[in-house]
């Protein structure tokens, strides 16, 4: 009995310190890399270390830059919010990226996240603009 207390104790533990994300408090919470208050629930983003340190973000545009600067961190998490879907996050790396001057974003990118390439190109059909993977949109922000 002992025994099964003491690991269902470390599996608890083990679980609690496990990184996740932690929601964005929209009009509360500041850019962790511009300082701006974060307002948009369609432009947002996080990032959350292995280690569990949570970072938001008002725009991509900020994330993707804070990202450059943080040589040899791992990530748990990359997150954007869907712009279709507002507060609803997707992984960065499957998501689609539309720029289009039609759709302002915080930080003048003009840059919006969409759940798949089928979801960017049909609002890029209307609106304009060029779609990207999560490779060329990290390019294109270096350039």
């Amino acid at each position: 009995m002992t025994r099964s207390i003491l690991i269902l104790t470390l599996a608890l533990a083990a679980s609690s310190c496990a990184p996740k994300p932690q929601p964005i408090e929209y009009g509360s919470d500041m850019c962790y890399f511009c300082k701006m208050s974060i307002v948009d629930n369609q432009h947002a983003a996080m990032a959350v270390t292995a280690k569990g340190k949570n970072y938001k973000f008002d725009a991509i545009e900020c994330l993707i830059p804070f990202m450059e600067t943080q040589e040899g961190v791992s990530y748990a998490y990359l997150l954007v919010n869907d712009y279709e879907s507002p507060g609803a996050v997707l992984p960065a790396a499957e998501s689609y990226y539309l720029v289009s001057k039609a759709i302002p974003s915080p930080m003048g990118a003009y840059l919006s996240a969409f759940s798949s390439q089928e979801r960017a190109a049909a609002v890029q059909e209307e609106k304009g603009g060029e779609v990207y993977d999560w490779a060329g949109i990290r390019q294109r922000l270096a350039q």
